[in-house]
């Protein structure tokens, strides 16, 4: 499978065809909702049509407000998927100019303009993550974090008890094994964290 990739930061590129002006505004995203939030915050009510795609892992939406069937949304769709870029929406807005451009002439402005908008923008290679839980003793619990951005590795949770502390430790997927060992070697066998993200 060929790399993915996110946008680091919203971007947006603005171009004219044939009278009409198209503005396509892209954005990083983690869910649906916040996909659709973007596209209800940045869609013009005074522009012709605000058309929009999203792709978030397996699930995608495209809409072409009222541009004839598969001209605009899709054709949106298929710009973020061509460019490689997963997690991202992208609206594009088109202010009518007086000249119709023809099914084959909306296709190409639309998933154009949303292409030139996504090659200008930052990106950032999507890293497969692991999830790690392990439980340790007091003792042992400032080493460990020193450790951590040996692998990359974040905490996301922590929950003390009186025994210790249990860590939900989140890291690159390719450093899993190799932190599993050391966590393991470094407490001499106490310390024996699983992998939550695997079936």
């Amino acid at each position: 499978m060929s790399e993915l990739y996110a946008l680091a930061a919203a971007c947006r590129h603005a171009e004219e065809i044939k009278k009409s002006r198209f503005l396509a505004q892209a954005a990083p995203v983690a869910h649906a909702a916040e996909a659709l939030a973007f596209v209800h915050d940045v869609a013009d009510p005074t522009a012709t049509h605000n058309c929009w795609a999203y792709r978030i892992g397996q699930d995608y939406r495209f809409n072409d407000d009222g541009e004839p069937g598969g001209t605009a949304g899709r054709p949106i769709l298929q710009a973020i998927e061509g460019q490689g870029i997963d997690r991202a929406v992208v609206v594009v807005t088109r202010w009518y100019g007086g000249i119709k451009l023809g099914a084959g002439g909306l296709v190409r402005a639309y998933g154009g303009t949303a292409a030139e908008c996504l090659r200008r923008a930052e990106r950032q290679p999507i890293v497969a993550m692991a999830r790690l839980v392990l439980h340790c003793e007091f003792a042992e619990l400032a080493l460990l974090k020193a450790r951590l951005k040996d692998w990359s590795a974040r905490i996301d949770n922590e929950d003390f008890d009186a025994g210790g502390v249990t860590l939900h430790i989140g890291l690159p997927a390719t450093q899993a094994e190799m932190a599993i060992a050391r966590i393991a070697d470094l407490s001499r066998g106490r310390i024996q964290p699983t992998r939550l993200d695997l079936p």
